[in-house]
């Protein structure tokens, strides 16, 4: 069955949240325990709960409380989508950043079941 059309309304919900820093309805996305990966935490997949994904934007939306999130373009792929995007913002020393990323969503009864998030996290001396 195709759920390509569902699951891109899931997803257009997720970054509207996002970007209205709607934390806790973002939260409610995913399953109770999905499985992450996000270069800020190495390089293997990891567990979060519900609160740990609030805990996570609410600190993020702390460091750059102009966080924006503006999709690029999205392919679908049986369960996965998966999602190119540019988050933006003020960094913590005021300059101003675009940072090119790429998800890939599991999406599974109308829940996210995995968030993989790819981005370079390498930082210039």
């Amino acid at each position: 069955m195709d759920n390509s059309a569902t699951n891109k309304i899931i997803i257009e919900q997720y970054f509207k949240h996002f970007n209205n820093h709607e934390w806790q309805k973002m939260a409610e996305m995913y399953i109770e325990q999905p499985e992450m990966k996000d270069p800020a935490y190495g390089f293997k997949n990891v567990k979060m709960t519900k609160a740990d994904i609030v805990k996570k934007y609410s600190e993020l939306n702390q460091m750059i409380p102009d966080v924006h999130d503006n999709v690029i373009n999205m392919y679908h792929s049986g369960n996965n989508v998966i999602v190119e995007f540019e988050s933006s913002g003020t960094a913590p020393d005021g300059s101003k950043f675009t940072l090119p990323i790429c998800t890939i969503f599991e999406i599974k009864n109308g829940k996210i079941t995995k968030d993989l998030t790819y981005y370079d996290n390498f930082e210039e001396k």
